[in-house]
């Protein structure tokens, strides 16, 4: 899916290229000389913490 809009399809940005798609993770890995697989573990990873977290901040150095 666009990961975002829960379509179900990865490779398709319907029509918004700001969707996120197997096309962006591909590009974040590659940006970080990383494996595709890495960068997608990551960002499960930190998707689960925020989703936790009580509070979210847009302070760019905020970790959940």
């Amino acid at each position: 899916m666009c990961y975002n809009c829960g379509c179900q399809m990865p490779n398709n940005d319907m029509g918004k290229p700001e969707n996120i798609t197997n096309e962006t993770f591909e590009k974040a890995a590659e940006a970080m000389g990383m494996s595709v697989k890495e960068s997608r573990k990551n960002a499960l990873e930190l998707l689960g913490k925020v989703l936790a977290a009580s509070e979210e901040s847009a302070d760019k150095n905020w970790k959940p």
